[in-house]
C-alpha cells in the first residue's frame, strides 16, 4: 500500500476562517442551550417558590386559627374564673351572716342555760350534778348540730357516696 499524497487546496487563512466559523457556531449553539436550561431552571425555581409561598401561607393560616382558638378558650376560662370567684364571695358573705346568726343564737341559749343553772339551789348536790350533765349534753348537742349544719359530719347513710 502506498500512500498517495493529498493536495490541500486551502490556504491557511481559509482553513483558520472555517475553523473559527465552526467554533463560533458551536459556541453559539452551546450558549443557546445554556440559556434555555437557565430559563427552565428559573421557571422551576419560580414554581418551587410559589409552592413554598402557598404552603407557608397555609401554615400561617393554621397557626393563626389555632392561636385564635387558644385565645378564645383562655377568655372563656377567665370568664369562668370570674364567675366562680363571684359565687365564692357570695357564698362567703352568706355563710358569714349565717355563722353570726348562729353564734348569737347559741350565745343567747348558753346564757339562758347558765342563768337557769345558776338559779338552781346549791342545796342538792345530786341536782347540781344532773344540771351540769344536762348543760354539757346540750352544749355538745349544739356543737354537734353546728358541726352537722356546716357539713363537718355526715347527715346519714344517704350522704355517703
Amino acid at each position: 500500500m502506498t500512500i498517495s499524497p493529498t493536495i490541500v487546496s486551502y490556504t491557511l487563512e481559509e482553513f483558520l476562517t472555517r475553523f473559527e466559523q465552526r467554533i463560533d457556531r458551536q459556541f453559539t449553539e452551546l450558549n443557546q442551550k445554556i440559556d434555555r436550561q437557565f430559563v427552565e431552571l428559573n421557571q422551576k425555581v419560580a414554581e418551587t417558590n410559589q409552592k413554598m409561598d402557598k404552603q407557608f401561607a397555609e401554615i400561617n393560616q393554621k397557626i393563626d386559627r389555632q392561636f385564635a382558638e387558644v385565645n378564645q378558650k383562655l377568655i372563656q376560662l377567665e370568664i369562668g374564673q370570674a364567675e366562680i370567684l363571684g359565687k365564692i364571695q357570695t357564698l362567703d358573705q352568706k355563710l358569714s351572716g349565717e355563722i353570726k346568726a348562729l353564734d348569737e343564737k347559741f350565745s343567747g341559749e348558753i346564757k339562758a342555760l347558765d342563768e337557769k343553772v345558776n338559779g338552781i339551789g346549791k342545796r342538792i348536790d345530786n341536782q347540781e350534778f344532773i344540771n351540769r350533765s344536762v348543760l354539757v349534753a346540750v352544749i355538745i348537742s349544739l356543737l354537734g348540730g353546728a358541726a352537722k349544719l356546716f357539713g363537718l359530719l355526715p347527715t346519714g347513710l344517704s350522704s355517703i357516696k
